[in-house]
């Protein structure tokens, strides 16, 4: 059963943190490499950080220094933890399977909005 929950946006001003959180199913937490996306009006979505089963991690170059991805696979949930947020952070957040082909479902994401 697909099952990715997304929760834990908000609107923010600049210079806040948020914590995102994605509940999923045990087949999503057993995929190698997952991580979170997300999706501005007008723009492509683009993967934003990524954790692989071992700990190694990937971050966008917009997002290094400010966001940390995290796993915790006993508890079956994937967090992103964004500190000095800026308005262009403002978009849909989602969890999914990297590369998306490994496990081709998404949920129904979480929106966060950074105000200047």
């Amino acid at each position: 059963q697909v099952q990715m929950v997304e929760s834990g946006g908000d609107l923010v001003q600049a210079g806040a943190s948020l914590r995102l959180s994605c509940a999923a199913s045990e087949t999503f937490f057993k995929l190698k490499t997952v991580g979170w996306y997300r999706q501005a009006p007008g723009h492509e979505r683009e993967l934003v950080a990524a954790v692989a089963s071992g700990g190694d991690t990937y971050y966008a170059t917009s997002v290094k220094g400010r966001f940390t991805i995290s796993r915790d696979n006993s508890e079956d949930t994937l967090y992103l933890q964004m500190n000095s947020l800026k308005p262009e952070d403002s978009a849909m957040y989602y969890c999914a399977a990297v590369p998306l082909s490994d496990y081709p479902y998404w949920g129904q994401g979480t929106q966060v909005t950074v105000s200047s």
